[in-house]
């Protein structure tokens, strides 16, 4: 399937992997990229060195594009974007601000770079700062969320820009996939579907419990801090909720996620960790690989859009 995201990115399949922090490594990017898709680093937190280990290990494992994911609040941003840059990395998506600053870098190395956004006026601003593309990402997705649905928000972004738009949130089939099509997309960008397939590393206690969750199972904390960060349901979740509401300070709600996601990641911890997983959980059901995800979706969005 031809759009111009596989044009512009040199891939066979307009699917995207999210660049989930500790989830998405080397292995599950590799493995996307090899099945004709675009895998993705994600950098979350981490510092540069890591990052640049990533790319290194992942340069062994696919002679495909690849991309990586910079949250922009990454303390060692500079250092990363620099990374990306020297290594020749073939696409960046960025989230959690605007890129601007390293555009000129990127752009000198032949870098594509892809933003994350969540409204049309971010869209906007991207496309004039040099973009080549946006991930019009809705709430229904998983972590960090903005407020507009992935249904509102990915026909306004492509009725208001040019530049090709993916549409991120609560796409996890064949139906998501061609209904983002359908309202404008050029490409879709997942994440959820991704965390349980075979080839990624997390834990396999995040794994059931993304695999046995209901369409009610996700819930959004850190409304009242200004960070909504979606995750599914759990007696860390059913806590901080409970002091959301109580009034608890930025602070106090801070000290009961430091370090979660790595607990439910790596450890596997799915009590007390942030399991964070978007609404299309209770649309995943089991684990395959990166290869039998792409040709499942694509497979039935072909006799869909037909």
């Amino acid at each position: 399937m031809k759009t111009r995201v596989t044009e512009l990115l040199g891939i066979t399949y307009p699917v995207i992997q999210g660049g989930m922090a500790w989830v998405a490594t080397h292995e599950l990017a590799s493995a996307v990229s090899n099945a004709g898709g675009l895998g993705i680093i994600g950098a979350g937190g981490a510092p540069a060195s890591w990052v640049r280990e990533q790319i290194q290990a992942a340069k062994k494992e696919t002679d495909k594009p690849f991309g990586v994911n910079l949250m922009l609040m990454n303390p060692e941003a500079d250092e990363i974007a620099k990374v990306i840059a020297e290594e020749k990395v073939k696409v960046v998506t960025t989230g959690a601000g605007n890129p601007a600053k390293y555009m000129e870098m990127w752009k000198a190395a032949g870098i594509k770079v892809i933003p994350v956004v969540a409204s049309v006026a971010l869209a906007k601003l991207m496309e004039r700062g040099g973009a080549d593309a946006v991930v019009a990402e809705g709430t229904e997705s998983g972590g960090h969320i903005g407020a507009q649905t992935t249904m509102t928000l990915v026909p306004q972004v492509a009725d208001a820009v040019s530049i090709p738009v993916i549409a991120a949130g609560g796409i996890a089939d064949g139906r998501g996939f061609a209904a983002a099509m359908m309202l404008g997309a050029e490409a879709v960008q997942m994440g959820t579907r991704f965390v349980v397939a075979k080839e990624s590393t997390v834990h396999e206690n995040y794994k059931q419990k993304v695999i046995k969750a209901k369409d009610i199972d996700s819930e959004v904390t850190g409304m009242s801090t200004g960070h909504p960060i979606r995750v599914l349901r759990n007696k860390m979740t059913r806590e901080y909720l409970k002091k959301e509401k109580e009034g608890a300070t930025f602070e106090e709600l801070e000290q009961l996620t430091l370090g979660a996601l790595r607990k439910a990641v790596v450890e596997g911890d799915v009590m007390y960790g942030s399991v964070m997983a978007g609404q299309s959980a209770g649309l995943v059901t089991k684990e395959e690989t990166c290869a039998e995800i792409i040709q499942e979706i694509m497979t039935d969005a072909s006799k869909l859009l037909k």
